[in-house]
């Protein structure tokens, strides 16, 4: 089964429905959402607390099953794959970027980027060479050997999208990755995603509760009571690098 005949569509869902259980009381979480991601799309999904944002990203992001409609990432049907498939979705196609950086504290940051590779049974030269092409266009090529837990929160959020990028996914999906940082080194990862967007045409989902964040996107599709009220272009999308307080050069994904 396949989604849109459209090849420029990534993401496509349809009718999609979680609903969680408690006792004999059912509470939906996401309600009947209808919507298309084109590749190349940078947008926020925003909404408030229990809005179903997060939600909706753990059922793109496969780490969850809907419980009815359809969704297809790269036009094929995720309904229809094995827990080993997911698996290998999740690992291969999807980079997942979190508030919490969800880093290995006593593993050094290249090999902190290096593992999903391992899970690829990629070489360890490789891995490595690898992991530190990225950490080098993420300006964190003198941190290599550092422990995650001896950096910046700002620098572990980079060495965290470093790890996201490394199997090279079509879609990067990233939950209020500055929910743990100061306004400056938000700034400075947003102006991040903005690049790897730009340059390398890296499909981006972020969600956030800040319209302050959300500006930096192209896109907002706007949850409440989990449904989508609202879907619309931002014209005016901010720009990172026009902030006095962003510092960070970065190279094109993918470079080295």
């Amino acid at each position: 089964m396949s989604g849109s005949n459209d090849n420029h569509v990534l993401v496509e869902v349809r009718d999609l429905w979680k609903i969680y259980r408690t006792g004999e009381v059912e509470v939906p979480a996401v309600r009947g959402i209808d919507l298309t991601v084109r590749r190349g799309e940078f947008v926020a999904v925003m909404g408030p607390s229990g809005s179903g944002k997060s939600t909706f990203m753990h059922l793109v992001g496969c780490l969850d099953r809907p419980d009815r409609g359809v969704y297809y990432l790269d036009g094929k049907s995720v309904a229809d794959m094995s827990r080993g498939e997911l698996a290998r979705l999740r690992n291969q196609r999807i980079g997942f970027v979190f508030q919490s950086f969800n880093l290995l504290s006593r593993t050094t940051v290249v090999d902190n980027v290096a593992l999903p590779l391992t899970y690829q049974h990629v070489g360890r030269r490789l891995r490595r060479r690898r992991a530190t092409a990225l950490l080098d266009g993420m300006g964190l090529g003198n941190r290599l050997h550092h422990l995650s837990n001896q950096l910046s929160g700002g620098q572990q959020q980079r060495v965290a999208i470093a790890r996201a990028l490394i199997t090279g996914p079509a879609l990067l999906l990233a939950d209020e990755p500055t929910g743990n940082l100061d306004s400056r080194t938000g700034i400075e990862i947003m102006g991040l995603l903005q690049a790897l967007n730009r340059r390398s045409g890296l499909t981006i989902l972020l969600v956030t509760h800040e319209p302050d964040i959300a500006a930096y996107t192209n896109r907002h599709v706007i949850f409440r009571d989990g449904k989508i009220v609202g879907d619309e272009l931002n014209r005016n999308v901010h720009e990172a690098e026009a902030d006095p307080a962003y510092k960070l050069e970065v190279l094109p994904y993918g470079a080295g």
